[in-house]
Order: C-alpha cells, then structure tokens, then sequence
C-alpha cells in the first residue's frame, strides 16, 4: 500500500485534489505580515498544520511539530500553522502562552482554509517542493506519522 494511504487519510475526491495533483492557487501572510503563495513557496517541501486553540488533540501534538521544526526548518521545511475560525485576539492570547515555532497564518489572511475545508483538527497538508501534495492526513498521528509523510519529499530516514 502507498504510504500515502494511511487509514486517516482521505480519498482526493474528498476535497477536490489530492497526492501527486497541483495545489491549486493560493496565498496568504503570516501573523508578523510575511506574505506567500504558491509559487513563493517552491522549492523546498511545505507541512502545513490546520489548527485551532481549544482543539486537544492540536495542542498534544505541538512538541512533535515544534521536534520537526528544529530538525527541518527553516533550512529544508517551510512549515506554516493555519488557525482555522477564530479571532486575532483569541489567537494572540493563546500563543502569548503557547508559543509555537512555525509561522502562524489566520483564517481571514489565506485562502488555504477554503481549499482544504478541514472538517476537523488537526489537518496536516505535505507539499513536495515541486507544489505537488504529497500527503493529508486528517487528525492527529504523533511524531511517527509527521516524520512518516516527511519521507514522501526526501526527509528524514526511512
């Protein structure tokens, strides 16, 4: 079976692209203004998170994203949290208290939320460096399934 067929996986079909197909086109900025989009993010592979501040299971696996920054980005990984719903105010509070390493984007700042429309949290998107998804994973997985899907774009041992 095709590693990117884990049990929580979802069929491409299910949200209108999947692995080995173009992302369609997007863009966004950071919370600190830094802007993206598609083309601005080729070139190395991107883990995109989909989270929110009261999700559980989002805020367990904050120590394994925060292992797999300080391994991979910002030098091999571009890796980008995307609050989903929820205010700037209600974001900021939380991570005055909670910190968290890769760049976090808001709802109303990326059309990304739009394009992958996670039904729950956390939602991981892995794009090669060619902007090719190469993974989704839909919920939570630890840090064996984050560096599971890092193998798909060359990342880490197998």
């Amino acid at each position: 079976m095709d590693r990117r067929n884990f049990l929580w996986t979802l069929p491409a079909s299910a949200y209108g692209f999947g692995a080995g197909q173009r992302v369609p086109p997007f863009s966004g900025k950071t919370m600190t203004g830094e802007r993206f989009d598609a083309n601005s993010l080729k070139g190395k592979p991107v883990l995109i998170q989909f989270w929110t501040t009261w999700c559980g299971y989002c805020r367990r696996e904050q120590p394994a994203l925060e292992t797999i920054h300080k391994e991979y980005a910002p030098g091999q990984l571009t890796m980008l949290a995307i609050n989903v719903g929820e205010t700037r105010a209600q974001v900021t509070e939380f991570l005055a208290k909670s910190p968290r390493s890769p760049k976090v984007v808001l709802t109303e700042d990326t059309d990304l939320v739009r394009l992958v429309a996670p039904k729950g949290f956390p939602v991981y998107i892995l794009l090669g460096k060619d902007g090719l998804m190469e993974h989704r994973q839909d919920g939570a997985g630890g840090i064996l399934a984050l560096r599971q899907m890092l193998l798909e774009v060359g990342l880490g041992k197998g």
